[in-house]
């Protein structure tokens, strides 16, 4: 434990030192100290995740109710690997797209980092929502980092309100936790009855809001589309690559304290599941800018975690080990494969954005000739989201696939969700595929449709070391998943223990069939570069002419000609569109040659326009009615207290 204490104290000090503004270098130490301190927690999380084995450590701390409780459990090292790892990475990526500007901002990155490992490593109630809180300022004073654009300043005061509406829920659920236990540590938590408490449904709902909303469960996930555009892209890999990965580990350490799970459970996991999966990924498809568009990625993916966690639920209720233990593993792998391949995402629509000056996908093509290193990066995430194999999203998303078959049965009563789970997993990874094709197609392909990526250059390379290194993970766990099953063996074994004797088994079943998937598609790759190798020997010293692209007869081709991201999903976004109500702005041409003609569609998010806004609207006007008794005058002010004072006293006077 003494290394990860390191660790959390160099990250503090190191993010400080960038408060000092006198100093241009300044913003470089605070990178190589944060880089340091991930390197020393990264240690104890590896050893403990390795070995099953367990730490903690408590200081003496005098809040009521609050103890300096940390400890390291292979359930807490699987979340700390990622984030020390996507952070270190992020942080220097971030030294170049920052250029040094917003030397303030590393501290509070710095603090980010160190608030998400107090999170996953605090075994004491007060301690773990102080983290929680300190980890929700944080991340605001970054994504308002730009504070003089609107867009910046509305996104982070929406993360701000739905954060703490989240942690509301949170305090209650403490709250009611700690009314029998009599105590805030998560060890007296442990084999508490839902009924000493509260009943288990308010404790469950209780959990999944206040986690959910963090994790960015659809409906609860309206601040995530707004807070990862606004932030800067190292930000915005973190925020989503790991940050929202905090609910998700709340809720895998807190509900295995309300008792046996019941089978409805489950279901509410797959229906969320497939509401943030289906729903998040349509909206993905529809959207112009690129860095919004993985911010609903970001909400599908999510959904496939819930997914894995409704198959793991109904498992644990219904008896089934197969089930149980593919449905939790392939939740939790996801956890480690989205941190891999949504960084990489983010990374790179980042330099996009660095080179062109604009996230705008109808103004970026042909980058691919520009910005190889980049294009070739992105296109391994756009690959691994999409879960194909060779890479990692398909590893994940194959053992929920094989736990939902292990469960079929025509008798079993959990045959339905299990199916609804398959059905809506296959139609999120077509979905995802055919929202990469128009990202990657769009912005790398083709020809550029503006200045600004005519204009574009490859990044350097504390820019390009990050994305390259992450693309080489998504590789290496997809050709050699057996380090990955290896990695969530501990894991599981601690969040379903009676089921610890048959988890090796289960996992081996996976393994083989995973093994023979992802060789087979590795060979298949291997086959290509070799042909691409040898038709490029063959060729070598030859002269070979060039010439323009076939223009179908026409004489003057431009860029305008090509497909733009709206045409380009115009099938899929048409055939759903009763639910994505996409907007059409300006006045198509009638006539076979227009003189004039321009169209813009927007998808604004549905639940943001009927639900949120007009709820938050009659608030506001509710509250506006308050205003009469603010008259800005100091002598009403005390007014109000005297009698509020005077009030108190009487009723106190009657109940002595």
């Amino acid at each position: 434990m003494i290394l990860l204490w390191t660790s959390l104290v160099l990250m503090i000090f190191s993010g400080g030192l960038s408060l000092f503004r006198r100093h241009p270098s300044s913003p470089r130490w605070s990178v190589a100290g944060l880089v340091t301190a991930c390197l020393i927690g990264i240690v104890p999380a590896v050893h403990s995740l390795w070995t099953g084995a367990s730490s903690e450590t408590r200081l003496p701390w005098n809040i009521p109710g609050g103890a300096c409780h940390l400890g390291i459990d292979p359930l807490t090292a699987f979340f700390l690997i990622p984030i020390f790892l996507l952070s270190s990475l992020a942080a220097v990526y971030g030294l170049e797209y920052l250029q040094g500007k917003q030397p303030v901002s590393w501290f509070f990155y710095g603090l980010l980092v160190a608030a998400m490992v107090v999170t996953v490593s605090a075994r004491n109630g007060i301690l773990f929502l102080m983290g929680w809180e300190i980890m929700t300022l944080s991340s605001f004073f970054l994504v308002t980092a730009e504070h003089e654009k609107r867009e910046a300043r509305q996104a982070g005061w929406t993360y701000l309100v739905a954060a703490h509406i989240g942690t509301a829920f949170l305090l209650v659920l403490f709250l009611l936790l700690s009314r029998s236990s009599g105590s805030m540590d998560f060890d007296s938590f442990k084999g508490l009855s839902p009924s000493e408490t509260a009943p288990a449904w308010l404790l469950f709902v209780c959990a999944v809001i206040g986690f959910g909303t963090k994790a960015g469960f659809m409906p609860l996930h309206i601040w995530l589309p707004e807070a990862h555009p606004a932030a800067p892209s190292h930000v915005s890999a973190v925020m989503s690559g790991v940050m929202i990965k905090t609910g998700i580990y709340g809720l895998l350490r807190f509900l295995f304290y309300l008792g046996a799970p019941s089978p409805w459970w489950g279901w509410t996991f797959i229906g969320i599941g497939l509401t943030s999966g289906v729903i998040g990924v349509l909206f993905a498809l529809a959207q112009h800018d690129l860095k919004r568009l993985l911010a609903y990625h970001s909400v599908e993916n999510i959904g496939i975690i819930a997914l894995g966690m409704g198959v793991g639920f109904l498992g644990l209720s219904g008896g089934s080990t197969p089930l149980a233990v593919l449905g939790f593993g392939g939740a939790v792998l996801h956890v480690l494969n989205h941190a891999l391949f949504k960084g990489l995402l983010f990374l790179g629509a980042g330099a996009v954005l660095h080179s062109t000056h604009t996230k705008d996908i109808d103004h970026l093509g042909g980058l691919l000739k520009k910005m190889p290193w980049t294009g070739i990066s992105f296109l391994v995430g756009a690959v691994a989201i999409s879960g194909l194999p060779p890479f990692n999203g398909f590893i994940s998303e194959f053992m929920i696939y094989l736990g939902c078959f292990k469960g079929l049965s025509p008798v079993h009563p959990s045959t339905g969700p299990l199916i609804a789970a398959m059905t809506g997993l296959a139609l999120i990874g077509g979905l995802a595929a055919a929202c990469f094709s128009k990202a990657f197609g769009i912005v790398f392909l083709g020809e550029p449709r503006s200045a600004h990526a005519a204009g574009a250059h490859e990044v350097g390379m504390p820019m390009k070391f990050p994305m390259m290194f992450l693309a080489g993970g998504c590789l290496l766990i997809g050709i050699f998943p057996t380090l990955a099953l290896r990695a969530i063996k501990h894991p599981l074994a601690q969040l379903i223990p009676n089921l610890a004797v048959t988890l090796n088994d289960d996992l081996s079943m996976a393994e083989r069939a995973l093994s023979m998937i992802s060789w087979s598609a590795g060979a298949l790759i291997g086959l290509i570069l070799l042909f691409a190798l040898g038709y490029r020997l063959f060729w070598r010293g030859r002269r070979g002419g060039s010439a323009p692209t076939w223009d179908c007869g026409y004489a003057f081709p431009s860029a305008r000609m090509q497909y733009t991201a709206s045409s380009f999903a115009q099938p899929l976004t048409d055939l759903f569109s009763p639910l994505l109500r996409s907007e059409q702005i300006g006045s198509p041409g009638k006539d076979l040659f227009p003189k004039d003609s321009h169209l813009v569609t927007e998808t604004p998010d549905v639940f943001w326009k009927e639900f949120y806004r007009p709820v938050l609207h009659r608030i506001q006007n509710l509250l506006a009615r308050g205003r009469i008794l603010q008259h800005g005058r100091l002598q009403l002010y005390v007014f109000y207290i005297v009698i509020t004072l005077i009030a108190v006293f009487l009723l106190e006077m009657r109940n002595p």
